[in-house]
């Protein structure tokens, strides 16, 4: 896709995810997910979930995510501004979205301080 991206279609149970690794590791208090110029092929839910595993650049198999935002309901064409609860602000390396069950996504941003 152009402006974002797009999984294929899920034929079989279960949902699709990426994983970001942050920049910096810091504290995650808000996301922007966008579901821009996906009118029909957009995810009907998503979730954000974080863990802190430094000096990887990707997370092992086993690494123990936390909720950052609760699975939400999302609508075709829109911006949707989520706030991460201020119990679940913990020190991140990474993120990993998670979608339901599939579709597509324009961007994800997250917002938040970095940790020195």
């Amino acid at each position: 896709m152009g402006d974002g991206w797009e999984t294929r279609r899920r034929r079989g149970p279960g949902h699709d995810w990426v994983v970001l690794r942050l920049g910096r590791r810091g504290v995650i208090e808000r996301v922007d997910l966008d579901t821009t110029h996906f009118k029909g092929n957009f995810p009907e839910s998503a979730s954000l979930e974080g863990c802190d595993v430094v000096g990887r650049s990707a997370p092992p198999d086993d690494a123990p995510w936390r909720e950052l935002v609760a699975r939400t309901t999302l609508r075709a064409n829109a911006r949707h501004r989520l706030a991460v609860p201020p119990g679940r602000r913990d020190p991140l390396t990474h993120v990993r979205l998670n979608i339901f069950p599939d579709g597509g996504v324009a961007r994800l941003r997250v917002w938040g301080r970095v940790l020195l």
